[in-house]
């Protein structure tokens, strides 16, 4: 190597303008003249680093990360990257043999391959010659490639050793034969003999072993055989053997040892034959990153540099993918920008990091760009990237630019593969669009793609829950015809699909089916066919199945007890909860914060709250923290006892432990406020709630909507009605039969007096049009149905509308203007004024649709200031008796 340096020394030393000022125009001659040297040289890595070294002091170059002089980064722009290139086996023509020793490794290679009696004729072979069997051996293992023959040629070359037994060298070379074809029994074997024989194995051949194990990924063994070689030859395995080391200590996690080994590695590095290369330092920077440590690898780099570690293309990868996966996108896009300034050119690995980390942050205006600069380098978006970037735009919600994401690769020429069609049927699955996603699995299909279990599973879970599990069945059936095994993941799809649509007993001849097919079910199907059971009020055979469980040996976990103890608390039975619960701490089996609050709920629900509170402290006891389920399950059942004042107390505790109230917390403690008639304390909490970006529930609306009824304070009623409407929160029959029945029960005249109850000068629209009817001749039922309708069709509620409108017909409330003006009103609203007829029916007379026109009018004086809406338009052609109404609608906008 010394030799080899001082070429390259004196080659650069002729560059008239010196090591930092290598011209463009003795760039070619430089690599020219080098090249010769670098490819007799074995050690190219060392040479270069060693090169840089002397460069570097002397120019006393200040270096970044992975920085170089001029002089360098010429160099290194013409030299591809180091690999972990695996030793050559060893051959006896690789040293000088005499030739008759020559002559007969040859000959005994050639009577193994070609005598089927070849025992004799080695017999009479070795008999004519002078040299023994034992000089030999180990000659002839290195070069035979059949790992049997050679075993039967050791045995055969042992028998014939004057002393019985062959020498160190010959067991070496069987351990490589054996290492290279990783028979592990007989190397097990074969290193017992040794020791028997007091016969120590070479530091090549244990090196060789280390890399069959690992390359199987056996760490321990692996590591057992780095020990071995350093206690018996004081000394390190091969480099390509600790670099192999290293790799597996790295991508099993085993990072403590891996930075161990490396620490050592370079303590020795020269010392023992031992040339650290680029190689080594690339895996040890990947291990600081996957462990988060980027700059310690950007360290590591700069204190190699020169010492077996020259900057390239890798470094930056390694380090820009460690970034990446962070998080820490800026970073990585400053290297990103920096390695290209450094003369360094960007690979498909690079760009390939560098859009995976734009896509985890919803950046997609620099993947675009990256996309673009790979184009202008001659570099093919590959199907990976288009994977990982369709799956990033679905996932954050951008399912347009996912479609033309999708529309471009395949423009492109690039055929998508079957994880972009499992990432597409997934997503449009989870949406609800089950019909699109079997489109894409017919694609796959035709395209000669093998749909797999992540193909149909996420189709059988969606069919099941739109209530379609006979097409569910049916795709579970052509999976297994397409010979895929239908295992436990896409069974219980279908069950917990089954048990979302309520069909429990299908649900358990599936589970049947799945067993007689030797699929056993786990502790989560069985948790979800139980919580079924429960639903349907099936006790007794949700306790057989539990049965079914432990006769299986299936353990049931902390969940599948809550699930039965939560089933017996909703059908009445709190003493079997209770037995129950106690069993499960019995078993050793924690709970868990969610088992114990099962528990309390039970207690709180049977009014049981002394029970309820040492439950509580059970469970700090068992050192779980109460969370707000917890405390708000409490404060429910305290409220249903209408004890404010241990409502407060545990309100206070629970904002004293920072455990921030949710929504049913709130809720709780404004029923409990409005039972108590102090409906101002109630809105008080109510404007809390929202002041701390919690959105009432459809629950929350209703006590107070019930309350204000139930004061006959209907202004307010109504005025918390249209704020529900306004905050999308789809209103129930519940909250409907409060107003209607507040409404029927309260006479006109406190209505209109109820008028200003929220603030001066305001009546809500509810109020305006039921006190309009009342005074038209409406009965107050009617009115009040017709008022929800007119809120819910200009809050663009319509589904809700037609729902209740259909009720009103059940009640015997008979179609009238003003529900039809309400509902039409609604559909041009939404944008369907041209579908109008399609969705609802007119059995309006001609007096009839001129009360529909005047309150038609009345709306349009709230919602298009003046003007005249779409609704209107088609009332008046409609009057009119007009063949066309969305002409004359166009023309009375004309007019």
């Amino acid at each position: 190597m010394a030799e080899a340096l001082s070429e390259v020394m004196i080659i650069l030393s002729k560059c008239k303008k010196g090591y930092q000022e290598v011209g463009s125009t003795s760039k070619g001659w430089l690599a020219h003249e080098l090249r010769p040297t670098f490819e007799r040289c074995l050690c190219v890595n060392c040479i270069l680093s060693r090169v840089i070294a002397l460069s570097l002091q002397t120019h006393k170059s200040n270096t970044s990360v992975i920085d170089s002089s001029y002089m360098s980064k010429t160099l290194l722009s013409r030299i591809k990257p180091f690999r972990n290139l695996k030793p050559k086996s060893s051959s006896p023509v690789s040293f000088p043999l005499r030739c008759d020793i020559k002559r007969l490794v040859n000959d005994t290679i050639q009577i193994l391959k070609s005598h089927e009696k070849w025992e004799q004729s080695l017999q009479t072979h070795f008999t004519e010659s002078d040299i023994p069997v034992i000089d030999v051996t180990h000659f002839v293992l290195d070069r035979i490639d059949d790992v049997q023959l050679g075993l039967k040629f050791f045995d055969w070359a042992s028998k014939n050793s004057p002393s019985g037994s062959l020498n160190g060298s010959a067991y070496s070379s069987l351990l490589k034969l054996l290492s290279r074809f990783k028979v592990f029994p007989e190397i097990e074997f074969t290193l017992e003999d040794m020791k028997t024989k007091e016969t120590t194995p070479t530091r090549e051949a244990l090196s060789n072993v280390l890399c069959a194990y690992a390359d199987v990924g056996s760490v321990d063994k692996a590591l057992e055989f780095y020990h071995g070689v350093v206690k018996l030859h004081n000394s390190l395995p091969s480099m390509y053997a600790c670099n192999s080391l290293l790799n597996l200590l790295v991508k099993h996690r085993r990072l403590e040892t891996a930075h161990q080994l490396y620490d050592e590695m370079v303590d020795r590095d020269n010392g023992d034959d031992i040339c650290m290369d680029n190689y080594t330092t690339c895996i040890m920077v990947r291990g600081l990153c996957l462990e988060g440590r980027i700059e310690d690898g950007r360290k590591l780099i700069e204190s190699r540099w020169g010492k077996g570690c020259v900057p390239n293309i890798v470094f930056y990868n390694t380090l820009i993918d460690g970034y990446c996966k962070k998080g820490e996108v800026e970073s990585a896009y400053e290297l990103f920008k920096e390695l290209k300034m450094k003369g360094f050119i960007p690979t498909l690995e690079t760009f390939g990091s560098m859009v995976n980390g734009f896509c985890k942050v919803g950046i997609f205006e620099a993947v675009d760009l990256l996309l673009t600069e790979m184009k202008d380098r001659g570099l093919s978006v590959n199907v990976q990237m288009y994977n990982n970037i369709i799956d990033a735009q679905y996932r954050l919600g951008c399912d347009i630019k996912a479609k033309d994401t999708f529309k471009e690769m395949t423009e492109n020429c690039c055929e998508p593969d079957l994880v972009t069609y499992n990432t597409l049927i997934n997503y449009l699955c989870s949406r609800g669009e089950v019909k699109e996603a079997e489109k894409l699995l017919e694609q796959t299909i035709s395209r000669g793609l093998a749909a797999d279990k992540f193909t149909y599973t996420p189709l059988v879970h969606s069919y099941c829950k739109q209530g379609e599990y006979i097409r569910a069945s049916d795709l579970l059936i052509e999976m297994a015809t397409r010979g895929h095994e239908v295992d436990m993941v896409s069974y219980g799809a279908l069950i917990h699909g089954l048990i979302v649509a309520g069909e429990v007993n299908i649900a358990l001849m599936i589970r049947d089916r799945m067993m007689e097919r030797g699929v056993l079910p786990d502790a989560n199907i069985y948790n979800v066919l139980m919580n079924g059971l429960f639903k349907k009020g099936k006790l007794s055979t949700a306790k057989v199945m539990l049965t079914e469980m432990l006769d299986q040996k299936i353990a049931p976990d902390a969940f599948i007890y809550a699930t039965l103890v939560d089933g017996f608390i909703r059908h009445g039975n709190l003493d079997e909860a209770k037995k129950l619960f106690q069993l499960t701490i019995e078993k050793g089996i924690d709970p868990g914060v969610v088992g114990y609050n099962v528990m309390i709920k039970g207690f709180s629900k049977f009014g049981m709250m002394d029970n309820a509170i040492l439950c509580i402290d059970r469970m700090r006891t068992a050192h779980h923290v109460p969370d707000v389920f917890t405390f708000s399950t409490i404060i429910d059942g305290y409220v249903k006892q209408y004890d404010m004042y241990a409502v407060l107390k545990i309100f206070g505790l629970m904002v004293k432990q920072s455990c921030k109230p949710n929504v049913i917390t709130y809720t709780s403690l404004i029923n409990g406020y409005c039972h108590k008639g102090e409906i101002k304390m109630a809105e008080k909490l109510f404007s809390m709630m929202r002041s701390h970006g919690l959105e009432p529930s459809v629950v929350t609306y209703s006590i107070l909507i019930r309350s204000f009824c139930k004061e006959a304070k209907l202004g307010k009623a109504a005025s918390y009605f249209e704020l529900m409407l306004i905050n999308r929160c789809t209103p129930n029959d519940v909250v409907f039969n409060y107003l209607v029945n507040g409404f029927i029960n309260t006479n006109a005249a406190a209505v209109s007096r109820g008028a200003n109850d929220l603030r001066e000068n305001y009546r809500s629209m509810f109020e305006d049009f039921f006190l309009t009817m009342i005074g038209d001749g409406w009965t107050r039922k009617a009115a009040a149905y017709n008022c929800i309708l007119i809120c819910l069709c200009q809050h663009r509620m319509v589904k809700t509308a037609l729902k209740l409108h259909d009720k009103m017909l059940s009640l015997g409330l008979c179609p009238d203007a003003v529900s039809f003006v309400a509902l039409i009103h609604g559909i041009c609203l939404e944008g369907n004024s041209k579908e109008w007829s399609n969705i609802i029916s007119c059995d309006l007379n001609e007096r009839e649709l001129q009360i529909a026109l005047k309150y038609s009018l009345e709306l349009d004086k709230s919602t298009t200031q003046g003007g005249i809406s779409e609704a209107t338009g088609i009332l008046q052609a409609m009057i009119k008796g007009s063949e066309s109404p969305n002409q004359n609608l166009n023309n009375l906008k004309e007019t």
